[in-house]
């Protein structure tokens, strides 16, 4: 066998958020996040979110895949497969309930410390993400989440908490998960812990942004940025080994036609949603760009005059990013509204697409790792990539080609990238095991190597199946990325 394109260190393995998968909502004295308050949704209905919980509404985060019960058998299936590495993340409200607390609950921190543990014993490197959708909703009753400047010294405690308790256990932490969506028309509730003015879908599907919704998200997304970057620079403190990424969600965007119009729409949301976050948290500063942009939104960002050198000193080593789809911009108002995507832009006619309309582009990926390391020369990491399908179980596994050809192809357009000279870190797939898909809440959307029974309803044994893509997954990493036949 030749020898392999991809690093000898190279990192592969799986990834989940604990809101998605481990259930156990009220369990060890955890406080509610807003993830608690969403309701199942399918892909023609949005989820909705309330205020109170509903008797006889559905909450899937309340049971998920019982992850949090169940993690050693979890863990031992991902050694099974030879993971490397295991993305998760920490919930805030495990650690601090109500996420203002004065102190942090044991049980919680006992808890992960088991996991990272357990990591460890199976020789599997974690990535730990602090914040992934898992805001804590005392706060967001409070100060409206991340609008109130205050969260910020939250989130730090919380963060240093962290840091210093699992010192020794962890070495790559992401702070914020996919930062940028609350720009591409979701994630304002999830992300930024705001409260909804209506019940919403979580990926609003590009609504437009009025000028309020845009100061609260900008200001929003600041103060994460500063939260951000004290926790680099409290994490290097309490350990130097600690390696810092950001997490941006990839928004890859070609011109629909060649019309210099819709060559620069296509540059145009590129800029500001992939690079607006991702120059701010690698390079220390907001791009030239952005007067620009804000001026669009009819915004204005409040800071302080200690911001800039806070954003400064604390930028992040890594770039990691989940990649599902790309789309194309227009400056056609008539055809992005018949034609519009989950991120804005409008569906590609060259592409197809997942039974929930998230088309299907590998070369993308390609071209957004080649994209991202030319404007950062940071290192680069895959941590959510994956296909969600509707998966039939059979004589206890199930057969999922379409998963497999989805992956190989994926995997060898970053092994492309590499060639081209990219450096890629690692390459964590998304729903390593099934959990609750975060758009639509669904369990019916499945993206993992292992089946879980369980329905959107919360009904089922939760036995775990290996399916077909266990074993192929299996042999890419013991190849080391070089073996992607049947």
């Amino acid at each position: 066998m030749k020898k392999s394109v991809f690093r000898e260190d190279f990192y592969w393995g799986g990834a989940t958020a604990s809101n998605q998968c481990e259930g156990a909502w009220k369990q060890d004295g955890k406080g509610e996040s807003c993830a608690d308050h969403f309701t199942v949704g399918k892909v023609d209905s949005p989820r909705r979110f309330t205020k109170e919980i509903e008797e006889g509404s559905i909450y899937p985060s309340h049971f998920a895949v019982n992850h949090y019960n169940q993690y050693e058998e979890d863990i031992k299936l991902f050694a099974e497969m030879g993971f490397k590495m295991y993305r998760l993340s920490i919930n805030w409200t495990r650690i601090f309930p109500n996420g203002d607390d004065q102190k942090p609950n044991q049980k919680g921190l006992d808890h992960y410390r088991s996991v990272l543990e357990l990591c460890r014993k199976y020789g599997i490197e974690p990535l730990v993400t602090m914040s992934h959708y898992e805001f804590p909703y005392h706060l967001t009753k409070k100060w409206n989440g991340w609008e109130d400047r205050r969260t910020i010294d939250c989130f730090v405690t919380y963060t240093k908490t962290i840091m210093e308790e699992y010192k020794d256990l962890v070495t790559y932490w992401l702070t914020f998960n996919e930062i940028n969506t609350p720009l591409m028309g979701g994630g304002v509730t999830m992300s930024l812990g705001m409260m909804p003015k209506e019940e919403k879908l979580f990926f609003g599907k590009g609504d437009k942004i009025t000028p309020n919704d845009a100061n609260l998200i900008v200001n929003g997304m600041h103060h994460q940025f500063i939260a951000s970057a004290k926790t680099v620079i409290e994490g290097r403190k309490i350990n130097p080994n600690f390696k810092f990424g950001c997490m941006i969600a990839s928004n890859v965007v070609y011109p629909y036609t060649c019309k210099p119009e819709d060559v620069m729409k296509a540059w145009e949301v590129q800029q500001r949603t992939n690079y607006y976050c991702g120059d701010v948290m690698v390079r220390g500063e907001y791009a030239p760009f952005t007067k620009s942009y804000l001026k669009d939104l009819q915004a204005t960002i409040h800071t302080l005059p200690e911001d800039d050198a806070i954003l400064k000193e604390g930028v992040v080593d890594y770039y990691a990013f989940s990649y599902y789809m790309s789309g194309c911009g227009t400056a056609d108002k008539e055809i992005l509204e018949k034609n519009k995507s989950i991120f804005s832009t409008a569906k590609n006619p060259y592409l197809k697409a997942s039974e929930w309309g998230w088309q299907i582009d590998p070369e993308g990926l390609r071209y957004y790792l080649n994209e991202t390391y030319n404007r950062y020369k940071v290192p680069l990491m895959v941590v959510e990539n994956g296909l969600g399908a509707n998966d039939k179980l059979e004589n206890d596994t199930v057969h999922d080609s379409y998963r497999i050809d989805y992956l190989r192809q994926h995997i060898q357009a970053m092994a492309k990238a590499v060639e081209d000279g990219v450096d890629i870190l690692a390459y964590t797939m998304w729903g390593c095991i099934d959990i609750v898909s975060a758009p639509t809440g669904e369990m019916k959307k499945r993206y993992g190597f292992i089946y879980v029974d369980m329905d959107d309803c919360g009904k089922g044994t939760l036995k775990r199946y290996k399916k077909d893509s266990f074993y192929w997954f299996k042999k890419v990493i013991q190849s080391n990325g070089e073996d992607l036949s049947d």
